[in-house]
């Protein structure tokens, strides 16, 4: 008997004759993530799931949290791997309960259930189950067999390789499909609470993603740029590595506010970044743009404010995987992937600079345009652009 895991995949179920293409993907990404984990670690494909084996023992807890943050996995076990006899397997569940391995002790009701992939196996799968929850009930004779609400199920899993896993858990995935299969994208990142979860959301659809953020020193501190590492630093536990594009916004921000009506402050700056962020991605190879942005919940997120804050581009589209979201549940994600206690460290982004006491809220173009002539726009671009720091997340 030895510790296997297993990793079963969802969605590429349906990806027909791409199939092939999404497979070899989650395999990399697997094992970019967990290769960090365990050096040793091993892969297999056993049918319509992966089997993870040869790593060390003390590694376990970390490969299976690490394994359900990859996109593409819907559920993950840790299972005992035996030969796939009736005989073998029926020895080692003995030898699991009385290793107290499988936790029965809390349950009161229960069942086994059987899968026989192998129909070679000579034991029908609802026969076997007899069997086996035979066994059960000699070890614990106060437990009751329960076939449709069971507190505790008992999982055999015998396969076409000749091999048998027995487990109890099968641990949520993170769903999806895998990083790297919808295109490159680069999001907006901010010390916020919104833009990490717009990440999250657009990496589960499959972007690989690049991250820009606007940063403001000596406005904004060192410690607000630092947030905002750590932030990328947590989402790439979903994203797979990343760079961070860190652009200094200062200059640009004291000539808005010297120039142009303070009314417009917020708007003006969203077009220049949305600039900055389509000249990377003509360099980089970016094909979309991604925001927190959610209908409503600020000044510069109405339909007139994002309608001109994306008018500046020319072939880039802009997705906003939040749009329709409440405030509510978008802090309810950012606690389930972790960066909500980042998010809202008391440090400012570049956004808080100058902000206006009474925004526009419904900018018209031809206004906006107007202020904007009060500036030398290209060469904010260009000058902003030659200033950049890359970080590899």
């Amino acid at each position: 008997m030895k510790k296997v895991v297993l990793l079963r995949y969802g969605e590429i179920h349906l990806k027909g004759k791409n199939r092939g293409l999404f497979e070899k993907q989650l395999i990399d990404n697997i094992m970019e993530s967990l290769l960090k984990v365990d050096e040793n670690v091993k892969l297999k494909k056993i049918g319509g799931r992966y089997l993870l084996y040869d790593f060390n023992e003390d590694n376990l807890d970390s490969i299976v949290h690490s394994s359900t943050k990859i996109f593409g996995l819907v559920s993950v076990s840790v299972a005992t791997e035996v030969e796939s006899s009736p005989e073998a397997i029926e020895k080692s569940l003995k030898n699991l309960l009385e290793n107290e391995e499988l936790n029965l002790f809390s349950a009161k009701t229960f069942k086994v259930e059987v899968s026989r992939a192998d129909k070679s196996f000579p034991i029908h799968s609802t026969d076997f189950e007899r069997q086996l929850g035979g066994i059960v009930l000699d070890f614990f004779p106060n437990l009751k067999v329960n076939l449709s609400l069971p507190e505790k199920t008992i999982f055999v899993d015998i396969r076409e390789n000749k091999k048998a896993y027995i487990f109890m858990d099968k641990i949520q995935g993170a769903g999806g499909i895998p990083v790297g299969t919808s295109g490159n994208g680069l999001v907006m990142l901010s010390g916020g609470i919104d833009s990490p979860v717009a990440a999250y959301l657009m990496a589960k659809r499959g972007m690989k993603l690049s991250a820009v953020h606007f940063h403001s020193f000596p406005y904004t501190s060192e410690q607000a740029k630092e947030k905002v590492v750590q932030l990328a630093k947590i989402v790439s536990k979903y994203t797979g590595s990343l760079k961070l594009y860190v652009v200094s916004f200062t200059k640009i921000q004291e000539e808005i506010h010297k120039n142009c009506k303070s009314a417009y402050m917020i708007t003006i700056m969203r077009r220049i970044m949305m600039r900055i962020c389509e000249k990377l991605s003509e360099k980089f190879g970016f094909q979309a743009i991604i925001t927190g942005e959610n209908l409503g919940q600020v000044a510069s997120q109405t339909v007139e404010s994002m309608t001109s804050t994306e008018g500046v581009l020319k072939n880039l589209p802009v997705f906003r995987p939040l749009i329709g979201f409440d405030k509510i549940e978008i802090i309810k994600l950012s606690r389930a992937i972790e960066t909500y206690e980042t998010s809202i460290l008391p440090y400012e982004d570049c956004c808080t600079v100058f902000l206006p006491k009474n925004p526009i809220i419904k900018p018209k173009i031809d206004l906006v345009e107007r202020e904007e002539s009060f500036l030398n726009i290209e060469e904010l671009v260009e000058d902003a652009l030659n200033k950049i720091e890359i970080i590899e997340i």
